[in-house]
């Protein structure tokens, strides 16, 4: 794993004097928390995230329960999903003024996993409104591409002009889903490049399958794998889980009130 700093530092959080909103995003498969959990919160806090896109949260016994106590241990609070969204969530810290939430099972196929969106619709300060969505998707590439365009039509519909969605794409950036969705949506990674790229694994990163996407109105200030990002270190990203997580700092508009 590269354990050089960042070029630059990403944006700190902040409401601007237009009403816009610079917020930070991380998206993260944390593997049912199967792992090193202390580790899993170090590595989320230091990143100081807004809004957190959670892949393969606790979906059994207290799964409600173990949620909460990473998203307390991160200095957040638990928004949605979980075991309702067959895996993804979203946790949130207090900066942000949640509308509505909604968690979504998708289509089964037989013989497959239930897959499903965790989504909500969140507020910072008065003037900057976003969608929110947390995916992970299918292993089996015909049912991804389809999930792919379920998960368009459902930021689509959310009725509000920025949206993010992230997560698991189980795919690499060349494949048909993944470019399904960079042809509808903003790669944030390939936008503005920061931090490192793959995501896959920890001890040995060679390909990027996880990723945050954005609407045309959200402005993308860096993103990538928080490697060298202050407070992030090797050791947990290596013990947290079997990803590496995905940060991006972007600025909502006013206009997307």
């Amino acid at each position: 794993m590269p354990t050089s700093p960042p070029a630059s530092p990403l944006p700190n959080s902040r409401t601007e004097p237009d009403g816009s909103a610079v917020i930070r995003v991380l998206s993260y498969n944390i593997r049912s928390m199967r792992d090193d959990t202390t580790a899993l919160a170090r590595v989320i806090s230091a990143c100081a995230p807004d809004l957190v896109l959670v892949q393969e949260a606790p979906r059994f016994f207290r799964w409600r329960k173990k949620l909460a106590r990473l998203a307390a241990a991160s200095g957040l609070v638990t928004l949605s999903g979980g075991a309702t969204a067959a895996g993804p969530a979203l946790l949130c810290s207090l900066r942000a003024t949640v509308e509505r939430t909604e968690d979504i099972l998708l289509p089964l196929t037989p013989g497959l996993h239930r897959r499903g969106f965790a989504t909500a619709v969140v507020r910072f300060g008065d003037a900057a409104r976003l969608g929110v969505l947390s995916c992970h998707l299918s292993l089996q590439k015909d049912e991804r591409y389809d999930q792919g365009g379920m998960l368009l039509d459902r930021l689509a519909g959310m009725g509000v002009p920025c949206a993010v969605a992230g997560g698991d794409i189980n795919e690499r950036p060349d494949g048909r889903t993944f470019r399904r969705l960079a042809g509808e949506l903003r790669d944030c990674w390939a936008a503005k490049p920061w931090g490192a790229e793959y995501t896959s694994t920890p001890a040995d990163p060679h390909q990027r399958i996880d990723a945050i996407f954005a609407t045309a109105g959200v402005e993308i200030l860096g993103c990538g794998v928080p490697v060298g990002h202050p407070g992030v270190h090797e050791r947990d990203l290596r013990a947290a889980t079997d990803h590496l997580p995905v940060l991006a700092a972007l600025r909502i508009p006013p206009y997307c009130a």
